[in-house]
């Protein structure tokens, strides 16, 4: 998982870590979201080898009751050696039925306005509120724009 993270970082992704992110920290950040999986606030999903993951995404869960129908998809994560093969797509759409499953029917997420994450959510069918400037600094330190998306989703049959 630390690679992943290390991979995106050195590839310029604003994920949320600067240029120079250690091993030893990227593996810290990973194991300080333990409490949150324990505590069922954050579902982590991985994609590939447990050993070397390709990709992941993570859906944090709205813990205020009247917040209990919306969740954030956060940290989406393809390896650069696995991009432009529809793992990211394949890896939202998971976390998009998990949210259904679990009763959530609104999502929400930022990315670095005109990404190739950007356009990966406004082909998957996700609604651009609008970009709001100088909103998070990629791994350089530069100050960049993030988009900000939601997605209503159906409940599942039955449910």
């Amino acid at each position: 998982m630390a690679e992943l993270l290390l991979d995106a970082v050195r590839a310029g992704a604003s994920v949320g870590f600067p240029a120079g992110l250690t091993a030893a920290a990227a593996e810290e950040w990973w194991r300080s979201r333990a409490a949150a999986v324990a505590e069922g606030g954050l579902l982590v999903w991985t994609a590939g080898p447990a050993e070397a993951p390709l990709g992941t995404v993570s859906l944090a869960l709205e813990r205020y009751p009247n917040g209990a129908h919306r969740a954030e998809i956060a940290k989406l994560l393809v390896h650069g050696a696995a991009r432009r093969r529809g793992l990211g797509r394949a890896l939202l759409a998971l976390a998009e039925r998990a949210a259904a499953d679990r009763g959530r029917t609104l999502l929400l997420l930022d990315t670095e306005t005109g990404s190739d994450a950007e356009r990966l959510y406004r082909s998957a069918g996700w609604t651009a509120l609008g970009a709001v400037p100088d909103y998070a600094a990629d791994p350089g330190g530069t100050l960049r724009p993030s988009t900000f998306f939601y997605k209503h989703l159906h409940a599942p049959a039955g449910g």
